[in-house]
């Protein structure tokens, strides 16, 4: 049996569910902003995308340690 999926990653399924776009097309979105602080893209995907605080961030905290070669 598989430990339960922690920290942002926990996030993805209701993500998925309540927008109706896989995170690896948020992820991409993401990757392809001229925006590179946590904060900045947060506040991007909030206003622009319409996404919730807490998904906006999990999705971005995620995304950020995936480049930064420390997600887990």
């Amino acid at each position: 049996m598989s430990a339960p999926v922690k920290g942002p990653a926990s996030y993805f399924p209701s993500i998925e569910k309540k927008y109706g776009r896989p995170v690896a097309e948020w992820q991409d979105l993401i990757r392809s902003s001229p925006l590179t602080r946590h904060m900045d893209l947060v506040a991007w995907l909030k206003t622009e995308h319409g996404l919730g605080h807490g998904h906006a961030n999990a999705l971005v905290a995620y995304t950020l340690a995936e480049q930064a070669g420390t997600a887990g």
